[in-house]
């Protein structure tokens, strides 16, 4: 038996990169997945999205790792859709037992104030929607993982003027998550449910592997590629290297929807390389 057997996971940003890595290691533990994805470019966002055929190959690897998967495309700003997209699965599957609310997007490099209204709806206000959508259909033992970022974590980061409009607002919306995550659980313990955000640093996905990116870790350069920037990458951690796996989150994802987690709640797990403990130096609270 895995670890998540027969559960059902409702996951947003699934096409791709870290949602990816979530849905597949979930459904190699004995999981079946309800996903979502935009699977289009943003206009404020210099990256492109992932594509419906991202998505199809999601639901390949899914399958092949023993799972079932019910895939839909829509946005996270849009509340009905995410709806209709979690009734589908309860349809399907018959139940909805976690939520990883992990779609997101990071335009750096506009002053478009347009970037932050995007940043802030689709990484926060998104979150929001995804756990609205789910919440009726979850039940003791059910389990909420937000993501959350590293880098809105360490104030000068993702908020400061070099990274524009759509930095703020990212870092925005990442704070927010921290705080959302904190308070929801206050509200839904009683009633068995676990609620936390996982905080990554850099991740090898195209997020990262992107021009944009590289210009926010080399700004000496006019346009720096991947080779001019990964030797500054280890800033974002504590054990000098540029970044951690998709797969890495994953870890941490599935133990928060494991039974193994069941006292787990209102944490803000840092999957971070000492990121945050290098960056923010401090004495523990107790």
């Amino acid at each position: 038996m895995g670890r998540v057997q027969d559960k059902v996971v409702f996951i947003t940003g699934v096409a791709r990169g870290q949602g990816r890595a979530h849905a597949v290691r979930l459904a190699e533990e004995g999981a079946n997945i309800v996903g979502v994805d935009f699977c289009e470019d943003i206009k404020t966002n210099a990256y492109s999205m992932a594509t419906p055929d991202d998505l199809a190959e999601t639901v390949r690897l899914v399958e092949a790792a023993g799972g079932r998967m019910l895939s839909t495309i829509a946005d996270v700003r849009d509340r009905q859709a995410l709806t209709a997209a979690v009734e589908a699965g309860v349809a399907e599957f018959g139940r909805i037992d976690g939520v990883v609310a992990q779609a997101g997007i990071c335009p750096l490099g506009t002053d478009d104030p347009q970037a932050f209204l995007d940043a802030f709806t689709i990484d926060f206000v998104g979150v929001v929607n995804a756990v609205e959508a789910a919440l009726p259909h979850l039940a003791d033992g059910g389990s909420i993982v937000a993501t959350g970022s590293l880098a809105a974590l360490l104030p000068g980061s993702t908020d400061n003027p070099t990274t524009g409009a759509g930095g703020l607002g990212y870092s925005l919306a990442k704070r927010s998550i921290a705080a959302f995550v904190n308070d929801l659980a206050v509200v839904v313990g009683p009633k068995g449910i676990r609620v936390n955000a996982v905080h990554p640093t850099n991740v090898n996905t195209p997020m990262l592997h992107s021009e944009i990116m590289y210009r926010q870790f080399r700004p000496d350069l006019e346009s720096p590629t991947r080779e001019d920037a990964e030797p500054v990458f280890p800033v974002m951690t504590g054990m000098g290297v540029p970044y951690v796996e998709p797969e890495d989150i994953a870890e941490m994802v599935l133990y928060l929807l494991s039974d193994a987690s069941r006292y787990v709640t209102g944490m803000q797990m840092r999957v971070d390389a000492g990121g945050y403990v290098r960056n923010r130096p401090q004495q523990p609270s107790f």
